[in-house]
């Protein structure tokens, strides 16, 4: 077989080939590979639900989508609430908080991170009951760290990703308040959705 001889318009050809090729190859790829990942990401997201509102079982109404891209899931054992925050000190920070009938928050979950591994991903621990910075069962609304005049306690060494995660936490909570306003009215909205202080 005769070499390809090596001009201009040869090399254009062949990488011309090499790109089509690798084009169409990525994108039977991606066609094959999207499917199972939605279903991995449903699966995981329904077991976040139920892990933020501590339950083995519930009934997940449809989820409502906000203009703020907060997602509300109500279920028949609390309201699992889904918020972003862009600022973390790696990128964007999505968390999924469960409120209980009163407000409080039942549980938390990280959904998406960027991070860094052993300082500002210790967010999935650091928030839970009974860990440092527990934030389980308190009133959401208002939650900043104590170098902020707060009552929670920062992760180490990670104060941005501990003010973006309370940041997720507080608009997830500002996102229900906000839903209950719009269902209720603000002059009827349940106690247990007052602003921290109870003022209105």
């Amino acid at each position: 077989m005769k070499k390809l001889e090596s001009t201009l318009p040869n090399m254009v050809i062949v990488l011309t080939l090499i790109a089509v090729v690798a084009g169409l190859a990525l994108g039977y790829v991606n066609s094959v590979t999207a499917g199972p990942i939605q279903e991995i990401k449903a699966q995981q997201l329904a077991d976040g639900i139920k892990a933020v509102l501590a339950a083995d079982e519930l009934n997940v109404e449809e989820p409502e989508t906000l203009d703020d891209g907060s997602v509300i899931y109500r279920t028949d054992k609390g309201v699992a609430v889904q918020a972003t925050d862009p600022n973390g000190f790696g990128g964007k920070l999505t968390v999924l908080v469960g409120f209980n009938s009163e407000g409080l928050i039942q549980g938390y979950q990280v959904l998406e991170t960027a991070e860094t591994p052993g300082l500002g991903a210790k967010a999935g621990e650091w928030f839970q009951k009974g860990q440092k910075g527990d934030i389980i069962g308190k009133q959401a609304g208002n939650l900043t760290v104590k170098k902020d005049g707060g009552e929670v306690d920062a992760i180490t060494a990670s104060t941005i990703t501990s003010r973006a995660f309370l940041r997720c936490v507080n608009a997830a909570y500002a996102a229900l308040a906000s839903q209950e306003d719009a269902q209720t009215g603000a002059t009827q909205r349940p106690h247990s959705l007052t602003s921290p202080e109870g003022e209105e």
